[in-house]
């Protein structure tokens, strides 16, 4: 994940977990440095299809004439490989340019928008009419896009109302992320909210959509069902692989973990390759199951989990063992609700029977 601007963002949401941590908030990235980045990137990869992703902040910030030198760049280092990108941004900054850009390159847009004006508009200023302009821009000329949303204090209470929202303006591919924020008790929910948040969705989902809207989380539940990589880092057994490099060249463990105790080191010094796959990236992948507290290690769900993010492993178990997650509660009502269904859609999968298209295979920020 690539931060060509750092933290800097022309909004300040109120649940931003990236703003406090005082790093990496005035810094612009070079031409110089996105060059040596893609061009690292690109030979460190073993597989055809090389996937860039644009983060923040917000990474419109750093002006199209960046991207442009980018895709420039990609075609200089590509050798034969198919090159890939994605790219995540709150909206209000997007254009007719902007779009038409986008449209031409094949970029994937990711959308923050966490609902209808009146629960969007709690935590993120007043910027809805901004986001819903710019959505409308990128369905006009024929972008790809997906919508990330933030399941917090103000709409985790309305789980129809803001499904609804999503279908209503076009969306098929929905990824939403619980906040769980220690220092924001103001915006954050409880695991019994997210539960029901979550079984609220996906009777609608499941009754109506399956095949046509695609939710990350549903998606990845399926997929622990079979024995399949989820696609998401937070419900895979193992992290390590969505390492953020930010502004300076500064490679850290993830987007989470942005600080001194996770910084791996900068790319003008070592090789990206090396950072990647250094011990303490290694160890860093492999605390996610050695932290495990005894209650996660006994629970039935754990396949379906694999104790989700370890940033939000703010608890002590019934064991007293600290390492529990503070979802954990809303997480085994959902999978118990589902169960049955998802034994059902594993065997028609397994059977050859079930339409290829019941799991997304879209990309997502």
């Amino acid at each position: 994940m690539l931060k060509p601007v750092g933290a800097r963002c022309n909004l300040r949401c109120d649940y931003c977990y990236y703003l406090k941590r005082g790093l990496h908030q005035g810094e612009v990235m070079s031409e110089a440095l996105l060059e040596e980045f893609v061009r690292q990137y690109i030979e460190a990869q073993t597989v055809p299809q090389v996937l860039f992703t644009w983060h923040g902040g917000e990474p419109l910030l750093r002006g199209i004439d960046f991207y442009r030198k980018a895709l420039e760049l990609q075609r200089k280092y590509a050798q034969g490989r198919q090159i890939d990108n994605c790219l995540q941004t709150n909206g209000t900054l997007l254009n007719e340019e902007w779009c038409r850009f986008f449209h031409d390159n094949g970029f994937l847009i990711g959308i923050s928008i966490d609902g209808p004006q009146a629960l969007h508009d709690g935590f993120r200023g007043t910027s809805w009419h901004e986001v819903m302009r710019g959505i409308q821009l990128l369905q006009q000329y024929g972008v790809e896009w997906n919508a990330m949303a933030t399941v917090n204090i103000r709409n985790v209470e309305y789980p129809l109302d803001f499904y609804h929202f999503f279908e209503q303006i076009g969306c098929r591919f929905l990824q939403f992320t619980p906040v769980v924020e220690a220092d924001k008790p103001e915006c954050s929910i409880t695991a019994d909210q997210w539960g029901c948040f979550l079984c609220g969705v996906y009777d609608e989902w499941v009754h109506q959509d399956v095949g046509r809207v695609f939710v990350q989380l549903f998606d990845a539940t399926l997929a622990n069902w079979c024995g399949e990589a989820p696609g998401v880092c937070s419900m895979s057994p193992v992290c390590g692989h969505a390492t953020v490099m930010e502004a300076d060249g500064t490679v850290y463990s993830c987007d989470h973990f942005v600080g001194p105790d996770y910084c791996l080191g900068n790319i003008r010094e070592q090789s990206l390759v090396e950072l990647v796959n250094s011990e303490r990236q290694r160890q860093f992948g492999r605390s996610k199951v050695t932290s495990l507290p005894r209650q996660c290690r006994e629970c039935r769900w754990l396949f379906a989990c694999h104790g989700e993010c370890p940033k939000n492993r703010l608890l002590e178990d019934c064991y007293g063992q600290p390492g529990l997650n503070w979802l954990c509660r809303g997480y085994q009502q959902f999978f118990a609700h589902v169960a049955a269904d998802m034994d059902f859609m594993k065997a028609e999968l397994n059977a050859g029977r079930a339409p290829a298209n019941i799991m997304s295979l879209k990309s997502t920020i």
